[in-house]
């Protein structure tokens, strides 16, 4: 895609690189794809003029942090890492209510995804870092709440933090599929029309020399402004 915006990178060298999806750009051509013709697998390969190594998958419509290696061995490398649980990865999310904990754990099982009818165990570690209530009438109610979270998930299943979220029926903000239309109505009145899922952080050993690498990525405009109707305004490092 040469005429295609460049990536944000937000860390790179001669092995891996850590790059800033937007939302809305599929990884990878998929069954899901439905004609599409614009991947970030295709982007990166243009932007970075060398082959590219996926080492996990973002939704459609998730922005953030995305793993990639140059060559074979460092993906195998970094899959290796991922499988045994050792990258750490934040996401941010905006969810409809007020959890009842500042801080728990989902361990609810989910199957793979259509088609994958078996369910494994899934968790995801949730933090709230901020709520608000907006004056947008809902079930009744004059107002409705909202939670800014902190979601870590231990597995990797199949929409797990958007599903976990789901099974709390404190739906994600935004999610056309596990979503509460009501909600994803009102923030689309307030110009927002994206899922406020956003892969916030990413930190892992580097598979070469050891070191730390710890990477995160700036919210968006839409995400942004979702995030300014928080009050008082959270500023977390993470």
């Amino acid at each position: 895609m040469p005429d295609a915006p460049a990536l944000p990178v937000l860390y790179r060298d001669d092995t891996l690189a850590v790059v800033c999806k937007p939302a809305g750009l599929m990884v990878h051509d998929s069954a899901l794809a439905r004609g599409e013709t614009d991947f970030a697998a295709d982007r990166l390969r243009e932007q970075f003029g060398r082959p590219i190594f996926l080492v996990h998958r973002l939704d459609r419509a998730t922005s953030g942090c995305l793993l990639l290696a140059f060559d074979r061995e460092t993906a195998s490398a970094l899959g290796k890492t991922l499988m045994s649980h050792e990258v750490e990865k934040d996401y941010w999310a905006i969810c409809r209510g007020w959890p009842a904990e500042p801080a728990f754990v989902v361990d609810h099982d989910l199957d793979g995804g259509p088609g994958k009818p078996l369910k494994k165990p899934a968790q995801t570690a949730f933090e709230v870092l901020a709520t608000c209530e907006l004056a947008l009438p809902s079930a009744g109610f004059p107002t409705s709440r909202y939670a800014w979270l902190r979601a870590s998930p231990k597995t990797g299943r199949f929409r797990q933090i958007r599903r976990h979220l789901k099974h709390l029926s404190h739906h994600l903000i935004g999610d056309s599929s596990h979503g509460d239309g009501r909600h994803n109505r009102s923030f689309r009145s307030l110009g927002i029309h994206r899922m406020l899922l956003h892969a916030r952080r990413l930190a892992f050993t580097h598979p070469h020399t050891g070191a730390r690498i710890e990477a995160l990525a700036p919210p968006d405009a839409e995400f942004s402004k979702a995030l300014a109707m928080f009050t008082p305004p959270a500023s977390p490092a993470c």
